[in-house]
């Protein structure tokens, strides 16, 4: 059987399937609905689709996201080269995890020359699904990092069609993805306190990105001509849509603003009502299994336990940071200013990029790296002035 944690589970896995036949789809619409219905896409896999079912009784939550996501890259592969040589998918998906990793934070750099193809992409896959686990509540990471994995799939069909990627394709989908939520949980009816730390969660995200979101801003104003396929569409309708899901009601104020999504990506209404009834169905099914949702204050509980993990990290790893701060004067002042009054959008993009050039040099820190990283940088940067020392406010006045 299978072990997703031992050397040499993409290679069993492989040869667990040799005698089946991959799955076809009639489309990307068939592509999608079938990912989806593994709950992939939610970042919560229920099974995989293959001919040879895999038992995962007793496995992590990590374990299962590993074989989710190698099994959607291969099944993308299929549908897209309509080859199934698994020898050469591992070829084409560690060339494409290549082109997307950020320079300085490279797996394959830390491999031995002499490591299979199958070892090094079962590293990368480690990488990309890992979020840190010691130090990362499971009721945090695996709903909405997680979720954010398909994004690797969306890429790797971009980047299957044109033989190149870059990070910023994936980069500006999170943007995207991020706009959506963000704006989503503001029309939310039901909305809590915990929602309200969520949603200021995203905003603070979203502002760190080129992507603003004023507070006029309205799903009509967002520019989606970024997006240009179904897949993508189809992605971006059913993250927002969990957002909004709340005891199993789906307001109309929230009804129409998913509509007004569908047509602004130029979804059929008919897609729209099937994603919301199939987020209720997969969520009142499923509720009791996932972690985020069994928590009685779950945005709370998500709020509180990505506050915590940023701190434990950045307590670890104290003293290197304060080292490569400090080394950098603009940096500072701009910290130094932040604990004042809000920076504008080109001193946040500066510390964001410093900030992201720092955490590729120390290893712990490549959380901030990986899918749904962008979410976590806010805190990152609230939290950082309090360990500098008593110096530092003095560089302000430099």
């Amino acid at each position: 059987m299978i072990n997703p944690s031992a050397h040499g589970w993409i290679d069993k896995f492989f040869v667990e399937q040799k005698s089946s036949t991959p799955m076809t789809f009639e489309d990307s619409v068939d592509f999608y609905s079938k990912t989806r219905a593994t709950g992939f896409i939610f970042g919560h896999n229920l099974y995989f689709n293959v001919t040879n079912p895999i038992e995962f009784g007793g496995w992590t939550v990590v374990e299962k996201s590993k074989i989710g996501l190698l099994d959607t890259l291969y099944k993308m592969y299929c549908f897209k080269i309509r080859d199934s040589n698994p020898s050469n998918f591992i070829e084409k998906a560690l060339e494409f995890y290549k082109q997307i990793t950020p320079e300085g934070f490279n797996p394959l750099k830390k491999m031995l020359a002499g490591s299979s193809n199958s070892s090094k992409l079962e590293k990368i896959i480690q990488e990309r699904v890992q979020t840190n686990e010691d130090m990362f509540s499971k009721n945090f990471s695996h709903v909405l990092t997680n979720a954010l994995l398909f994004t690797d799939v969306l890429a790797f069909k971009k980047f299957i069609g044109k033989e190149t990627i870059s990070t910023k394709y994936i980069s500006k989908l999170e943007e995207i993805i991020t706009s959506v939520v963000s704006l989503s949980l503001k029309v939310k009816t039901n909305k809590t306190t915990h929602d309200e730390l969520l949603q200021k969660l995203f905003d603070s995200s979203v502002r760190y990105n080129k992507t603003s979101i004023s507070d006029n801003s309205t799903i009509e104003t967002l520019d989606f001509s970024f997006l240009k396929n179904d897949l993508e569409k189809y992605y971006v309708i059913d993250l927002a849509g969990i957002s909004l899901w709340s005891d199993a009601k789906v307001e109309n104020e929230e009804r129409y603003f998913l509509y007004t999504l569908g047509k602004k990506l130029n979804i059929s209404d008919e897609f729209t009502l099937k994603s919301i009834d199939f987020i209720n169905y997969f969520i009142i099914n499923h509720k009791a299994e996932i972690p985020y949702f069994k928590n009685a204050n779950p945005v709370k509980h998500f709020y509180d336990n990505t506050t915590d993990a940023v701190t434990v990290l950045v307590t670890r790893n104290k003293k290197r940071l304060i080292k490569e701060i400090l080394e950098s004067k603009e940096l500072v002042q701009l910290l130094a200013k932040s604990t004042i009054r809000d920076l504008d959008s080109v001193e946040k993009k500066k510390v964001k990029n410093q900030l992201l050039d720092i955490c590729k040099t120390i290893p712990s820190l490549t959380i901030f790296l990986l899918p749904g990283g962008s979410l976590l940088l806010p805190i990152l940067i609230k939290f950082i002035p309090k360990i500098l020392p008593s110096s530092f406010n003095e560089n302000f006045g430099d």
